[in-house]
């Protein structure tokens, strides 16, 4: 494979990794804006602008979106993150160019004001239906908790109330601060020419204007509280523990993935051993998130009410126990090999690759061979889990719960 960049005149950056062996594609455009770059009064605009993407531009309707993407037989779709949109298509080689064409319409889309009114209202349902959701209410409440003011805090859905109350004018301004291409970067894997992707990006996208505001890296205080919202809807409790991880720039952000997939993978980490296999839990986990400037483990358990305090105790044995002695060579090795599996298996499709391109170059601006990875993950020591966990301890600081617990 391989890898090449540049730089367009307007600021654009253009990244590409050359399969020749791969049967297809996939590009997407990274935009580097999130939950975290709103403010309260315009909170879930960066999800809710993605939605409008999709409603077309001068050129292509709504309808016409789908048609085109359905005709060139992609896979594809967006997303929204606390930090990052990503709007992507996975094809065949030879529809490349109708698909950036495309996926360039999506990030200048026309934002009419008749679009927006109607979209609204499928935001408002999208809220309400996830607010259903345990697992994700659970979530939004934890980060909320532990981040307190900090805009990683900030839904990235957005309430129903900052929704109901924002104005296509302030999706308009938004879009014209954060879209600026500065703060875009077209990313590209698989079966293609990059010369022939560099040209069709400044053919497309060279007219773009150069901007994008910058991020403001305020360090994020992580609140210490304890919080039990009570929801009788639901039958099971919900609870989440969160507390300071690696960074995305981090070196021990690959011990902490290793870490977090011994003490927490489902179906094989210590916590499922504990608490899923023996029946006392449905659901017993621990990950790692890394964001820019700051990461975070979280625990995660579901299981009867009457069961949370013990189950509780149990999780906090199982993280001091391996703060105390450390992980086991065995254990070290068998997360070596789980993580590095999967690092080739994701590799092998362009997809994959994509996605690994895009967030390498947004948070660390590198790029990072397959070869390059597995290196790192093969040379991660028991030193490391244990200075690993002297810096950043599984202990509980937030704790937060939503079932039918008093």
């Amino acid at each position: 494979m391989e890898f090449s960049h540049a730089e367009l005149p307007n600021g654009l950056h253009v990244l590409g990794e050359v399969n020749p062996r791969a049967h297809s594609v996939a590009l997407g455009f990274f935009v580097r804006t999130g939950s975290r770059d709103e403010t309260p009064e315009v909170a879930g605009v960066s999800h809710f602008l993605e939605h409008m993407a999709f409603k077309g531009d001068e050129r292509y309707s709504a309808a016409d979106v789908n048609r085109v993407f359905d005709e060139l037989g992609a896979n594809y779709n967006a997303s929204t993150s606390e930090e990052t949109t990503l709007y992507y298509a996975a094809v065949l080689p030879e529809s490349l160019e109708p698909t950036l064409d495309l996926l360039s319409a999506l990030i200048r889309p026309s934002l009419r004001t008749a679009d927006f009114d109607m979209e609204k209202q499928v935001i408002i349902e999208e809220i309400g239906m996830y607010d259903d959701q345990p697992s994700y209410a659970v979530y939004e409440q934890a980060m909320q908790a532990y981040f307190g003011s900090h805009p990683l805090g900030y839904s990235v859905l957005g309430t129903k109330e900052s929704i109901t109350a924002l104005t296509a004018e302030q999706m308009l301004q938004y879009h014209a601060r954060q879209y600026g291409t500065e703060n875009l970067t077209l990313v590209a894997a698989g079966n293609f020419d990059f010369e022939n992707l560099k040209s069709l990006a400044e053919k497309r996208c060279g007219s773009w204007l150069r901007g994008g505001a910058e991020r403001k890296l305020i360090a994020p205080r992580p609140t210490e509280i304890t919080k039990w919202v009570e929801k009788g809807t639901i039958h099971q409790e919900h609870v989440i523990a969160m507390s300071p991880a690696p960074e995305a720039t981090d070196p021990l952000r690959f011990a902490a993935e290793m870490l977090s997939m011994i003490v927490g993978e489902e179906g094989s980490g210590r916590l499922y051993w504990e608490l899923v296999e023996s029946g006392r839990a449905e659901t017993a986990d621990l990950g790692y998130s890394e964001f820019d400037g700051h990461g975070s483990w979280m625990t995660y358990l579901c299981c009867e009410p009457d069961d949370v305090d013990e189950n509780l105790e149990l999780i906090e044995r199982v993280l001091n126990k391996v703060m105390r002695e450390g992980v086991t060579e065995e254990e070290l090795e068998q997360a070596r090999n789980k993580v590095s599996s999967r690092t080739v298996l994701r590799s092998e499709r362009p997809m994959g690759r994509l996605s690994v391109l895009g967030n390498d170059w947004l948070y660390r601006h590198e790029y990072r061979s397959v070869a390059e990875d597995l290196a790192q993950l093969r040379g991660v020591t028991a030193r490391d889990i244990q200075e690993l966990m002297e810096r950043f301890p599984l202990k509980t600081l937030t704790q937060v719960g939503l079932g039918p617990r008093k």
